[in-house]
């Protein structure tokens, strides 16, 4: 098992999300220097958004007890996430929900997540989800839904947009997490 390190998926963190910003604005400049006045009346708007989700972020993340803060996901997505708000993100090494993991595979996890007192392990939005259902029927350990990483929801769904990813990412884990 591997604890990702925070080298992808950068956007998992809301302070980075904050620089995305700029860089997009400053390469919309660019390319549409006519376009400059409302880029830049924007902008300062969409970053007010993302520093109070940020706020609002650590704050229900806070809230968790020590003990309740490691998850098992279906992939490495969320180093940054776990390295800006405090929680310890273990993944499958070498274990693809995409196909059949091995029996030596799982036993490994099933035998860390009891060990370790792993209380939620949650699917990514872009996974077949059987590894961490059956991870979850042999230890315990709640499934703790959906998240999102690599791609948003359909418009009519729960993470439309970057910060209604966040705040049902967040929601996800604190539930899960919280019980």
């Amino acid at each position: 098992m591997r604890r990702p390190s925070p080298t992808r998926h950068a956007w998992q963190s809301l302070a980075n999300g904050r620089l995305y910003v700029t860089n997009i604005r400053d390469g919309l400049i660019a390319v549409d220097p006519e376009g400059k006045s409302f880029y830049e009346a924007n902008t300062p708007k969409y970053l007010d958004e993302i520093v109070k989700e940020e706020s609002d972020v650590k704050a229900a993340l806070a809230a968790l007890p020590q003990d309740r803060r490691k998850i098992i996901t279906s992939h490495g997505a969320f180093g940054y996430f776990g390295a800006a708000y405090g929680l310890e993100i273990i993944a499958p090494e070498g274990v693809s929900t995409e196909s059949e993991a091995s029996a030596r595979d799982v036993a490994k996890i099933i035998r860390q997540i009891k060990a370790e007192h792993i209380p939620a392990v949650f699917m990514e939005n872009i996974t077949d989800h059987r590894l961490l259902d059956q991870i979850a029927s042999e230890t315990g350990a709640k499934i703790g839904g959906e998240l999102y990483t690599d791609a948003l929801s359909p418009a009519d769904g729960p993470a439309p947009s970057y910060l209604d990813m966040f705040r049902h990412n967040v929601g996800a884990l604190t539930a899960a997490l919280s019980s």
